[in-house]
């Protein structure tokens, strides 16, 4: 099982829908987090030891680990989605986003 870690900004409206999106697919194990100080969730170490393949949904979110957490990255495949915060949790468009997103990394 393939184990995908999604990070944005405070873990409320995309990296949790990524993670809601694939949590039920066989194949993988997923976790989501945040960079910033009041995140649902804040990133720790732990997180990325963990995951196989890291998803940013901004170019900021890439800095921040590689500021903070780059020893903690090793060989492990970072991903830049490219997804502006405009987004509710669950928006059809996000959604779709996502999923046109996962096509070009993820093997279903």
């Amino acid at each position: 099982m393939q184990k995908l870690l999604f990070i944005c900004s405070k873990n409320k409206w995309r990296s949790p829908t990524a993670e809601t999106i694939l949590r039920k697919h066989p194949q993988f194990s997923v976790r989501s987090a945040g960079t910033a100080s009041g995140a649902r969730h804040c990133l720790t170490g732990d997180d990325l030891l963990w995951a196989d393949m890291i998803f940013v949904m901004e170019q900021k979110h890439k800095k921040r680990l590689l500021t903070d957490f780059r020893d903690y990255l090793e060989d492990t495949p970072l991903h830049v989605l490219d997804i502006p915060d405009h987004y509710q949790y669950m928006d059809p468009e996000l959604v779709e986003i996502l999923e046109q997103s996962f096509e070009g990394y993820l093997k279903f």
